[in-house]
């Protein structure tokens, strides 16, 4: 199948996803998610029906430090951050051939995005391993 992946380049636990994905035999079309020029019809296309606590990257360090709490946000509050500033977005964002979209990298969304009976043993999403390299600063874009 061929996915478009929108990741933060750089991002060592993104890189851990695309990797599992292309050996499990998927295609990918990576995109910068931070420098991507989102609409908010763009943006709601994959954020949509879940709860907007779960559109933000909780390893953000806006969110971290508690300068930007998800839960305080409605829709549209929430749609405008993500949309000024795409470092908030979770990622990775995930496209189907058919249009289909993800949020995350969690087991169970993620096999039936892949059409998979069960879930899965993927690399699960957010940070990668203490041990490895941290992910970059973004870049001015």
């Amino acid at each position: 199948m061929h996915i478009i992946f929108y990741e933060k380049p750089g991002c060592s636990g993104n890189a851990s996803q695309k990797a599992w994905l292309q050996a499990a035999g998927h295609t990918l079309e990576v995109r910068n998610l931070l420098g991507w020029a989102w609409t908010r019809e763009e943006l709601l296309g994959f954020l949509g029906e879940l709860p907007v606590t779960q559109w933000f990257n909780r390893a953000a360090p806006r969110v971290k430090s508690g300068e930007i709490v998800p839960e305080a946000l409605d829709r549209e509050t929430a749609i405008r951050t993500l949309l000024d500033e795409h470092l908030l977005i979770r990622r990775p964002l995930l496209r189907r051939e058919d249009g289909l979209c993800l949020v995350g990298f969690e087991a169970a969304p993620l096999a039936h995005f892949l059409s998979l009976e069960a879930a899965v043993a993927a690399p699960g999403e957010g940070c990668a391993a203490r041990a490895m390299e941290p992910c970059p600063a973004p870049q001015a874009i």
